[in-house]
């Protein structure tokens, strides 16, 4: 084995590379490279730095540095450097335009039976309800029917690879059910297990409410930091409120509540914890087309209950977790802000009893967590908070063994004690 890796390491110290582009060469009808004599040079390779083109390993280097991440898949950027500029779906390769003509024949034969559920929902729309079992049975037949014509647009455009591209681009349009679909299957994939695992961890549940199923996106940044579930934020940064992207996949226009609790505000009297909302606005309408919710616009009459009050922590105490939950309301059914003004408060606002009183469901949750630093004095001065001069400090427990008896000093044998060295 020892002459064989000494034949090898020469190869590996010049880096070769049995796969660089002027050694592709797609299929084709023509004659090859060695007997065609009047050939155009290669056109040149597309810089390192391309996000679009670069395929390797090392090439991504000063891509990753610029932090402008690769777009698509590897193999879609192999593919498009040896292309020479031809459009994605005019690639010069015999199996992918075969299967092309194989992906063109199936979505037909999909477009064909929605067209004919189309034309079943249409006839049940007219039919009278006394003929179709009542009303509730008309009602949850057309639901069904609904629902399976939204599988079929799914399953139209499931494998066509330009959806594919669009959405790896990020150019794909949620007004469409494909869209929606990819980007739901995207977000399960990653982004919601880890957020279930943080609030799961940071015991979100069950201390502000008692279950959560997160069916939307909730992303929150300040500024311009994306703010990761579970991430410390500085008391500077979120002293002005942030912005909220709150994306849906069903289609459609709801309305929903953005409420930020702190569960974690330190009661003396009672020697436990409480709640304190930081934020609540209600009647937000978002949409999979209109995910953006800005915390700092919303209507003073009709949305905003509490502005936003900027998280801090006192001296001496541990971080405190600040939750961003969204609520959707039932059927845009909206909620009275000028009422809840009045009888909600800051101080022990307690998100449980809100959700059962208005019939909310939660249906995403952001997290972060906050701490005493250099800055947190200086905000609660601004914002007329009392406090930052005083300091936790734990509560100093006395020991419940009982304290040892004095040693006996040492004697020597004429009975003086004795003296330690």
């Amino acid at each position: 084995m020892r002459p064989l890796l000494w034949a090898l390491r020469p190869a590996v110290r010049r880096n070769i590379q049995p796969f660089e582009d002027s050694f592709i060469r797609t299929f084709s009808k023509g004659a090859s490279a060695c007997d065609s004599p009047n050939l155009e040079p290669a056109a040149a390779s597309a810089p390192d730095h391309d996000a679009i083109l670069s395929s390797t390993s090392h090439k991504n280097g000063p891509t990753s540095a610029k932090r402008t991440a690769p777009v698509g898949s590897k193999r879609r950027r192999a593919a498009i450097r040896t292309s020479q500029d031809l459009p994605f779906e005019q690639l010069p390769y015999q199996c992918f335009q075969e299967a092309r003509k194989i992906l063109r024949a199936d979505r037909e034969e999909k477009l064909k039976q929605i067209g004919i559920e189309r034309e079943r929902i249409a006839l049940l729309k007219a039919k009278d309800a006394s003929k179709c079992g009542g009303e509730a049975e008309k009602t949850r037949r057309l639901r069904s029917m609904e629902t399976y014509l939204e599988e079929l647009k799914i399953l139209a455009d499931i494998n066509d690879p330009m959806i594919k591209k669009r959405f790896e681009d990020g150019d794909g349009d949620m007004s469409k059910p494909i869209y929606r679909y990819l980007a739901n299957k995207q977000w399960r994939s990653y982004r919601r297990p880890l957020l279930m695992q943080r609030i799961t961890q940071m015991n979100v549940t069950p201390d502000i409410i008692p279950r959560m199923n997160p069916t939307a996106d909730v992303r929150l940044a300040f500024g311009r930091r994306n703010v990761q579930p579970g991430d410390f934020v500085d008391s500077r940064v979120s002293e002005q409120p942030g912005k909220l992207r709150v994306q849906v996949f069903d289609k459609g226009e709801r309305r929903i509540s953005v409420a930020v609790i702190d569960p974690d505000v330190p009661d003396l009297a009672t020697d436990r914890f409480g709640y304190r909302c930081h934020y609540l606005a209600v009647n937000i309408p978002v949409s999979p087309t209109s995910p953006a919710v800005p915390l700092s616009r919303p209507s003073e009459t009709s949305q905003m209950v509490m502005p936003w009050l900027p998280p801090y922590v006192q001296k001496g105490m541990p971080y405190h977790r600040l939750a961003v939950f969204v609520l959707e309301h039932p059927s845009h059914h909206e909620l009275d802000a000028s009422s809840l003004k009045e009888t909600s408060r800051r101080d022990g606002f307690n998100l449980r009893s809100f959700v059962d009183k208005h019939h909310l469901r939660p249906i995403g949750v952001g997290l972060f967590r906050s701490q005493w630093d250099e800055g947190t004095a200086s905000i609660m001065s601004r914002a007329g908070i009392k406090g930052a001069e005083v300091e936790y400090v734990r509560p100093r427990v006395e020991s419940l063994k009982p304290k040892p008896f004095p040693r006996p000093a040492k004697r020597n044998r004429m009975g003086f004690p004795t003296k330690r060295l």
